[in-house]
């Protein structure tokens, strides 16, 4: 039996993995800006839930709520930083509150549920951290610059957070999803006021999008409970099969710009002045 602590498990993955870890007679502490969400849960499983309301952008509520979730089950196993939205818009449209916003959720939420976790954590000298990005993670994408931005920041803290926890025994995974159905292009998303100058970029980014059919996040359920249950798991997983032709693309594109510049870059370094061509 383990014990996880989710954030965001009132719907999408959040929700799928929670039920999927209970089904299998797990104990998991969910998290929901309206702890009501979680009644069905509660009902189905009794005390193996503990339901919580929580906003994850309070660093103190977060605090007690990891705190309350330790204290009720004895330990934590899982840590699953789920909560997010998507932030539409282009760079230049979001307003100060939308992209402080879009960092406070994304990127703040998951630091402070990650720094109220590993005291517990490090005392165990076990755990593992799942830390949800997105492919969006990885590259970045006309109309989710701020979308980009929280997640690229997320990386980078969780690739850094997985160094320093190697020599303690807990592990990181940054988990990084392909486009599934879930709700983060639905209700949850906020949009920004649209400059009439983008349009052209608007348009062909939804007909992107309309070409793709987003995969079934139930899917998901059974690829997590194997992550959780690696002896050795890996510090990034793509979750579906998009993620590899984008990331391939990506990869090659960028190793192709820095070879092509190299002959700049190196005149950065002592004793290295003009062209050398």
């Amino acid at each position: 039996m383990k014990t996880w602590f989710i954030t965001g498990a009132s719907r999408g993955f959040g929700r799928i993995w929670a039920e999927a870890a209970l089904t299998r007679g797990d104990r998991v502490a969910t998290t929901a800006r309206d702890h009501r969400a979680l009644q069905d849960l509660t009902e189905a499983y009794g005390d193996r839930v503990l339901p919580l309301t929580l906003d994850v952008t309070d660093r103190s509520a977060v605090f007690d709520a990891v705190s309350r979730a330790a204290e009720t089950f004895g330990q934590l196993d899982v840590v699953v930083n789920n909560a997010g939205y998507g932030l539409f818009g282009m760079v230049e449209e979001a307003t100060e509150e939308q992209a402080r916003a879009q960092l406070e959720t994304n990127f703040f939420g998951a630091l402070w549920v990650t720094q109220a976790a590993l005291p517990v954590l490090r005392a165990q000298g076990s755990g593992h951290i799942l830390q949800v990005s997105s492919i969006g993670g990885i590259g970045a994408f006309p109309t989710l610059g701020l979308y980009n931005a929280s997640k690229w920041a997320l990386e980078g803290l969780s690739e850094a957070l997985s160094a320093e926890l190697a020599p303690l025994g807990p592990k990181v995974t940054i988990v990084e999803p392909g486009p599934f159905g879930t709700d983060w292009s639905g209700d949850s998303a906020v949009h920004t006021e649209p400059i009439g100058a983008y349009e052209p970029v608007r348009q062909a980014r939804r007909a992107g999008a309309a070409a793709r059919t987003p995969d079934d996040p139930a899917l998901t359920a059974g690829v997590i409970l194997q992550l959780v249950d690696s002896e050795e798991p890996p510090l990034r997983l793509f979750l579906g099969p998009y993620p590899y032709l984008l990331a391939e693309t990506l990869y090659r594109n960028r190793l192709a710009t820095w070879n092509d510049w190299r002959w700049l870059a190196e005149q950065a370094a002592p004793g290295q002045e003009g062209d050398p061509a």
